[in-house]
Protein backbone atom coordinates (compact mmCIF):
# COMPACT_ATOMS: atom_id res chain seq x y z
CA UNK A 1 0.00 0.00 0.00
CA UNK A 2 1.48 3.28 -0.62
CA UNK A 3 1.16 6.24 1.59
CA UNK A 4 0.19 9.76 -0.50
CA UNK A 5 2.18 12.46 1.90
CA UNK A 6 0.78 15.99 1.02
CA UNK A 7 3.20 18.68 1.47
CA UNK A 8 1.86 21.97 2.95
CA UNK A 9 0.78 24.32 -0.16
CA UNK A 10 0.65 21.36 -2.53
CA UNK A 11 -2.75 20.43 -2.05
CA UNK A 12 -5.07 20.44 -5.28
CA UNK A 13 -6.68 23.87 -5.07
CA UNK A 14 -9.08 23.34 -8.16
CA UNK A 15 -8.86 25.68 -11.03
CA UNK A 16 -6.45 28.95 -11.12
CA UNK A 17 -7.98 32.21 -10.64
CA UNK A 18 -7.33 32.80 -14.43
CA UNK A 19 -9.05 29.59 -15.26
CA UNK A 20 -12.24 31.21 -13.00
CA UNK A 21 -12.33 34.22 -14.92
CA UNK A 22 -12.78 32.17 -17.89
CA UNK A 23 -15.68 30.42 -16.89
CA UNK A 24 -16.86 33.58 -15.26
CA UNK A 25 -16.46 35.05 -18.80
CA UNK A 26 -18.94 32.25 -20.10
CA UNK A 27 -21.34 33.88 -17.14
CA UNK A 28 -20.44 30.90 -14.81
CA UNK A 29 -21.86 32.17 -11.11
CA UNK A 30 -20.13 29.64 -9.00
CA UNK A 31 -16.62 30.65 -10.27
CA UNK A 32 -17.43 34.05 -9.34
CA UNK A 33 -18.36 33.30 -6.47
CA UNK A 34 -14.57 31.42 -6.38
CA UNK A 35 -12.89 34.66 -7.63
CA UNK A 36 -14.77 36.74 -5.59
CA UNK A 37 -14.14 34.92 -2.41
CA UNK A 38 -10.13 34.62 -3.40
CA UNK A 39 -9.96 38.63 -4.78
CA UNK A 40 -12.22 40.31 -2.37
CA UNK A 41 -9.43 41.66 0.69
CA UNK A 42 -6.79 42.44 -1.76
CA UNK A 43 -9.36 44.45 -4.02
CA UNK A 44 -10.63 46.15 -0.13
CA UNK A 45 -7.32 46.71 1.32
CA UNK A 46 -6.22 48.58 -2.53
CA UNK A 47 -9.01 50.82 -2.41
CA UNK A 48 -8.70 51.36 1.17
CA UNK A 49 -5.28 52.32 0.94
CA UNK A 50 -6.28 55.08 -1.65
CA UNK A 51 -9.64 55.97 -0.49
CA UNK A 52 -8.93 56.05 3.28
CA UNK A 53 -12.59 55.86 3.93
CA UNK A 54 -14.44 52.47 4.65
CA UNK A 55 -17.45 52.92 3.91
CA UNK A 56 -16.17 54.67 0.16
CA UNK A 57 -13.88 51.31 0.26
CA UNK A 58 -16.17 49.19 0.31
CA UNK A 59 -18.24 50.98 -2.47
CA UNK A 60 -15.33 51.09 -4.78
CA UNK A 61 -14.59 46.80 -3.88
CA UNK A 62 -18.38 46.35 -4.89
CA UNK A 63 -17.95 48.37 -8.01
CA UNK A 64 -14.83 46.43 -9.01
CA UNK A 65 -16.54 43.35 -8.28
CA UNK A 66 -18.97 44.32 -11.01
CA UNK A 67 -16.49 45.25 -13.34
CA UNK A 68 -15.08 42.22 -13.01
CA UNK A 69 -18.51 40.15 -13.63
CA UNK A 70 -18.94 41.99 -16.31
CA UNK A 71 -15.62 42.34 -18.04
CA UNK A 72 -14.15 38.99 -17.34
CA UNK A 73 -13.80 38.12 -21.29
CA UNK A 74 -11.33 41.50 -21.87
CA UNK A 75 -8.43 39.16 -19.19
CA UNK A 76 -5.93 38.95 -21.55
CA UNK A 77 -3.46 35.91 -19.57
CA UNK A 78 -0.71 36.78 -21.92
CA UNK A 79 -0.53 40.56 -20.35
CA UNK A 80 -0.29 39.12 -16.78
CA UNK A 81 -2.05 37.52 -13.85
CA UNK A 82 -5.68 37.36 -12.96
CA UNK A 83 -4.95 39.24 -9.64
CA UNK A 84 -2.90 41.79 -11.03
CA UNK A 85 -5.25 42.71 -13.46
CA UNK A 86 -8.21 43.07 -10.83
CA UNK A 87 -6.03 44.85 -8.49
CA UNK A 88 -5.49 47.04 -11.17
CA UNK A 89 -8.65 47.88 -11.62
CA UNK A 90 -9.48 48.64 -8.32
CA UNK A 91 -6.60 50.99 -7.86
CA UNK A 92 -7.99 52.81 -10.92
CA UNK A 93 -11.75 52.72 -9.47
CA UNK A 94 -10.32 54.01 -6.34
CA UNK A 95 -8.27 56.85 -7.73
CA UNK A 96 -11.71 57.87 -9.86
CA UNK A 97 -13.45 58.06 -6.86
CA UNK A 98 -10.89 60.40 -4.84
CA UNK A 99 -10.76 62.35 -7.62
CA UNK A 100 -14.41 62.57 -8.37
CA UNK A 101 -14.91 63.12 -4.53
CA UNK A 102 -12.32 66.50 -4.95
CA UNK A 103 -14.23 67.78 -8.00
CA UNK A 104 -17.29 67.90 -5.90
CA UNK A 105 -15.86 69.42 -3.30
CA UNK A 106 -14.01 71.98 -5.16
CA UNK A 107 -17.00 72.09 -6.88
CA UNK A 108 -18.88 73.33 -3.78
CA UNK A 109 -16.10 75.59 -2.67
CA UNK A 110 -16.36 77.83 -6.00
CA UNK A 111 -19.92 78.04 -5.79
CA UNK A 112 -20.14 78.61 -1.91
CA UNK A 113 -17.58 82.07 -2.70
CA UNK A 114 -19.36 82.61 -5.79
CA UNK A 115 -22.44 83.01 -3.71
CA UNK A 116 -21.22 85.04 -1.24
CA UNK A 117 -18.38 87.14 -2.33
CA UNK A 118 -20.07 90.40 -4.19
CA UNK A 119 -19.66 91.28 -7.71
CA UNK A 120 -17.12 93.87 -6.74
CA UNK A 121 -15.14 94.49 -3.00
CA UNK A 122 -17.05 97.87 -2.06
CA UNK A 123 -14.00 98.65 0.22
CA UNK A 124 -11.32 98.25 -2.46
CA UNK A 125 -13.64 100.26 -4.76
CA UNK A 126 -14.07 102.91 -1.65
CA UNK A 127 -10.55 103.12 -0.87
CA UNK A 128 -9.55 103.55 -4.83
CA UNK A 129 -12.20 106.35 -4.91
CA UNK A 130 -10.82 108.57 -1.89
CA UNK A 131 -7.27 107.92 -3.15
CA UNK A 132 -8.31 109.24 -6.76
CA UNK A 133 -9.86 112.23 -5.29
CA UNK A 134 -6.70 113.06 -3.00
CA UNK A 135 -4.81 112.99 -5.97
CA UNK A 136 -7.11 115.61 -8.26
CA UNK A 137 -7.35 117.77 -4.71
CA UNK A 138 -3.50 117.60 -4.95
CA UNK A 139 -3.33 118.25 -8.74
CA UNK A 140 -5.87 121.16 -8.30
CA UNK A 141 -3.71 122.42 -5.55
CA UNK A 142 -0.57 122.80 -7.79
CA UNK A 143 -2.87 125.17 -10.48
CA UNK A 144 -2.64 129.02 -10.59
CA UNK A 145 -5.90 130.27 -8.84
CA UNK A 146 -7.16 131.97 -11.63
CA UNK A 147 -6.81 128.33 -13.53
CA UNK A 148 -8.58 126.30 -10.56
CA UNK A 149 -11.25 128.65 -10.00
CA UNK A 150 -11.63 128.15 -14.48
CA UNK A 151 -11.65 124.28 -13.60
CA UNK A 152 -13.54 124.28 -10.81
CA UNK A 153 -16.72 126.53 -12.16
CA UNK A 154 -16.46 124.60 -15.49
CA UNK A 155 -16.08 120.79 -13.92
CA UNK A 156 -17.32 120.84 -10.58
CA UNK A 157 -20.40 123.26 -10.99
CA UNK A 158 -20.64 122.60 -14.90
CA UNK A 159 -20.91 126.39 -15.73
CA UNK A 160 -20.38 126.87 -19.72
CA UNK A 161 -17.51 128.51 -20.92
CA UNK A 162 -19.36 132.18 -21.43
CA UNK A 163 -20.58 131.64 -18.03
CA UNK A 164 -17.12 130.83 -16.27
CA UNK A 165 -16.14 134.17 -17.76
CA UNK A 166 -19.22 135.73 -16.81
CA UNK A 167 -18.74 135.14 -13.01
CA UNK A 168 -15.05 136.11 -13.08
CA UNK A 169 -15.41 138.98 -15.01
CA UNK A 170 -13.07 137.55 -17.43
CA UNK A 171 -13.14 137.73 -21.51
CA UNK A 172 -14.24 134.23 -23.26
CA UNK A 173 -10.95 133.97 -24.79
CA UNK A 174 -8.56 134.12 -21.80
CA UNK A 175 -11.06 131.59 -19.96
CA UNK A 176 -10.64 129.19 -22.82
CA UNK A 177 -6.93 129.52 -22.29
CA UNK A 178 -6.80 129.04 -18.46
CA UNK A 179 -9.09 125.83 -18.63
CA UNK A 180 -6.92 124.17 -21.71
CA UNK A 181 -3.68 124.87 -19.69
CA UNK A 182 -4.88 124.18 -16.21
CA UNK A 183 -6.27 120.92 -17.95
CA UNK A 184 -2.84 120.01 -19.37
CA UNK A 185 -1.17 120.65 -15.79
CA UNK A 186 -3.86 118.33 -14.19
CA UNK A 187 -3.20 115.86 -17.31
CA UNK A 188 0.64 115.68 -16.37
CA UNK A 189 0.08 115.68 -12.68
CA UNK A 190 -2.27 112.59 -12.41
CA UNK A 191 -0.19 111.08 -15.33
CA UNK A 192 -2.81 110.30 -17.26
CA UNK A 193 -1.75 109.53 -21.22
CA UNK A 194 1.47 108.71 -20.48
Amino acid sequence: MRTVVHIAGTADRGPSLEDRLASVAQGDHEAFSHVYDAVIGAVLGVARRVVRDLAQSEEVAQEVMLDVWRTAARFRPDKGSAMTWILTMAHHRAVDRVRSAQAATDREHRTALRDHSPEYDEVVEEVEHRLEREQVRRCLGTLTELQRQSVTLAYYRGCTHREVAGLLAVPLGTIKTRLRDGLIRMRDCLGVGT
